[in-house]
């Protein structure tokens, strides 16, 4: 793909974020542009203001008129725009191609990029790496910038001008954002792991881990992929890599010598990179074991990018929970509320799950993404005491619930009204957690939005 969209007709679809976001860079890269948005209720007047009076921006909705495909030299997607929807088998019919707004943002940027994708696990690890590699900054003096970008919230786009050759950018990568890479290279990526997710999207899991495997499909000897060795299908990504690679493990067994390649473990109640002891447990503030998987991915693209030890160690030792990922909100009559919204898969909920100590009643149910919720369901015994459920799932949910002999479930009509009924059904040392299992679009803009409104819920019991 060309580097320079001067003059270039370049056509978004999606006028939600990561749009406005390709659309502000290319308008900067002085691209003639259109964006556009298939649903009807999108307010293009208001889309259009964002931009300024002065930018001379195209934005329509609904059909796509055949003048401006004819026109067109390139067409951005949006994540949320499917690869097989019928707009874009038409646009590749006539021969137009396509990108998106993460292969866009790289084309233009500069600096060293750092990426990181998975199915659970991202927010926290881009978030925990960020903050590393910005304390390194600050510690070698001068004002050299750190970027963290993607699929965490703000787009790459909104970033890529303002790279240069020192600069550090930490992405969060999405299996969506992955499909539409060409030349998409990070110095070093983590695939954290892959488990069911999105099959309403990919359809099958070999399409689903193949998305995800893009993000190292480019590096080179160079390079560095960091993978998750107790995962089954990272630990196959290993296999043949051009890149370098460097596993992490929760097995307390595994050695480096086991793996061949560098390793980051766990050893007497420490997390090792290879045989130097880097921070013990007992330092680290985030709840459950599925978070150490998260701080030795972070650590082991830190190492291998060359930040002292020192750093990491005080960055790790002083990190805490992102918001919405097993937040702690309040305690209320005796009662721990945990948000984990960003539970929007079976196993993040069930990572969710297991990271509970008191008898926890369980708010969950969504927008339905064909996920199965037996393992979920399974992994209930001794901590789970309601299940509370909410939005399209509930019924498959209580249903799947039901079969394993778990009958303690309520219906919710909301989620303030799942609030009410876990108060209403807990004593003083339970604890409330949201983690749904399920994406929010059935009744929320996103998981953000949920989450925002399970803790206004909760200040006001």
């Amino acid at each position: 793909m060309e580097r320079t969209y001067t003059d270039k007709n370049c056509l978004v679809i999606g006028a939600g974020k990561s749009g406005k976001g390709a659309s502000r860079l290319l308008l900067d890269e002085g691209a003639k542009v259109t964006l556009f948005d298939e649903n009807e209720k999108c307010d293009t007047d208001a889309v259009r203001l964002e931009f300024g009076k002065d930018e001379k921006i195209n934005v329509i909705k609904g059909k796509l008129p055949s003048e401006v495909k004819e026109k067109a030299d390139l067409a951005v997607l949006s994540p949320g725009v499917p690869l097989d929807s019928p707009l874009v088998l038409e646009l590749k019919a006539v021969g137009i191609p396509i990108t998106g707004e993460i292969e866009l943002a790289y084309s233009v940027s500069r600096g060293d990029l750092l990426a990181i994708t998975g199915t659970n696990g991202k927010t926290t690890t881009t978030t925990l790496l960020g903050d590393i590699m910005k304390n390194y900054a600050e510690s070698t003096g001068g004002n050299r910038k750190v970027f963290v970008v993607g699929n965490i919230g703000d787009p790459y786009t909104l970033y890529a001008h303002e790279t240069d050759d020192s600069s550090i950018t930490v992405a969060e990568i999405s299996s969506f954002q992955l499909e539409t890479v060409s030349g998409f290279k990070p110095g070093i990526s983590a695939i954290l792991n892959v488990t069911p997710d999105h099959l309403n999207r990919h359809h099958t899991m070999e399409a689903y881990a193949g998305a995800k495997q893009r993000i190292m499909e480019n590096q080179g000897s160079g390079d560095t992929v960091v993978l998750n060795h107790d995962d089954p299908i990272t630990l196959k990504m290993g296999e043949g890599s051009r890149a370098g690679v460097v596993y992490f493990s929760r097995d307390e067994k595994l050695t480096p010598s086991d793996t061949g390649t560098d390793l980051v473990h766990i050893k007497n109640k420490e997390i090792l990179y290879n045989d130097r002891a880097i921070i013990k447990l007992e330092d680290i503030r985030l709840l459950g074991s599925h978070n150490h998987e998260n701080i030795m991915a972070a650590i082991a693209m830190a190492v291998r990018y060359g930040v002292p030890d020192k750093v990491i160690r005080d960055t790790v030792a002083s990190f805490n929970a992102v918001e919405h990922r097993i937040e702690y909100v309040k305690t209320v009559d005796g009662v721990d509320y945990y948000n984990d919204s960003k539970g929007t898969n079976p196993d993040a909920a069930i990572k969710a799950v297991l990271s509970m100590v008191k008898p926890t009643a369980l708010i969950g149910g969504g927008y339905d993404k064909k996920s199965t919720y037996d393992e979920l369901i399974g992994s209930f015994e001794g901590r789970i005491k309601l299940l509370v459920l909410i939005g399209e799932t509930a019924e498959s949910i209580r249903d799947c619930a039901l079969s394993h002999g778990f009958d303690r479930v309520i219906m919710a009509s909301g989620l303030e009204d799942a609030v009410k009924i876990c108060h209403d059904n807990t004593v003083p040392g339970d604890a409330v957690l949201l983690s749904p299992a399920c994406a929010s679009w059935d009744m929320f803009k996103n998981y953000e939005e949920r989450g925002k409104l399970f803790k206004e819920y909760v200040r006001k019991l």
